[in-house]
């Protein structure tokens, strides 16, 4: 199980940093056999993106209005929505061999929810079978998992993936990187750099913390038939990217 992991900026004394530290094993020790107590941080700020409806003045310029989310637009690229129901709850940005899925959930006012997502996404995979492997990258802490899957002969393998989020006011952000940008870390900079630009639009009204916010069709999509199989991906949290529980909905090919 992964515990929270928190950067201490330059600025904090050495004192300051001892006391973090007897923090953190005191509340694991609480915890006693029920395992460690998460104590969830304030969402750490966000320089450089994913930005909030907010923050942004014109969110349409250079990007896909999906209405939960303003998905930023690339040359050659192909947008792909997913549904749970009758409702379209994921984007998946499509880029040569490499895709980003992209789903937006509402969370509490003032915690940020990536951490326990982090331990729940590793726990759900570990179980499968498959290896987690929790890393600071470009967009923060991420998780780079390899995931048992069914290869189309029938013979067991692995599929390569990375698990992003940023914790934003209210919402949390999630995507979900395969292919190549999976493979080869270095290679995702254009998916890594769509993910910080995208806007989650969360609303005013009230939602319980990790419902999905739920996103429409842009108003000129043009749709193409369906092309691509989903990637079997582990079950278990909402936050894994199952896309076992999602339906393939409507495709949009976005050529700029």
């Amino acid at each position: 199980m992964f515990g929270r992991r928190k950067k201490v900026s330059a600025a904090e004394n050495a004192a300051g940093e001892a006391e973090q530290v007897v923090d953190e094993v005191e509340t694991d020790e609480a915890a006693g056999e029920d395992g460690p107590r998460r104590v969830n941080l304030p969402p750490a700020p966000r320089p450089d993106g994913p930005w909030d409806i907010s923050e942004v003045s014109r969110p349409e310029e250079g990007r896909v209005d999906l209405g939960g989310l303003f998905v930023p637009g690339v040359e050659g690229m192909e947008l792909r929505v997913e549904v749970a129901g009758d409702a379209i709850v994921a984007a998946t940005v499509v880029l040569r061999d490499s895709a980003i899925q992209l789903q937006a959930f509402a969370a509490p006012k003032k915690e940020g929810i990536w951490g326990e997502v982090r331990e729940e996404i590793a726990s759900g995979i570990t179980q499968q079978g498959g290896v987690i492997d929790e890393v600071e990258g470009p967009l923060g802490w991420e998780l780079r998992a390899q995931v048992p899957v069914q290869l189309p002969d029938g013979t067991g393998g692995v599929q390569l993936v990375r698990f992003v989020g940023v914790d934003g006011p209210r919402w949390f952000l999630r995507g979900v990187i395969s292919g190549q940008g999976a493979v080869q870390p270095e290679a995702a900079g254009l998916l890594e750099q769509i993910f910080r630009d995208t806007v989650v639009v969360r609303g005013d009204g009230p939602m319980a913390p990790r419902d999905p916010i739920v996103l429409k069709l842009p108003n000129d999509a043009q749709m193409v038939p369906e092309g691509v199989q989903t990637d079997g991906e582990p079950a278990g949290s909402r936050f894994s990217g199952d896309m076992g529980q999602l339906q393939r909905g409507p495709e949009i090919t976005e050529i700029r």
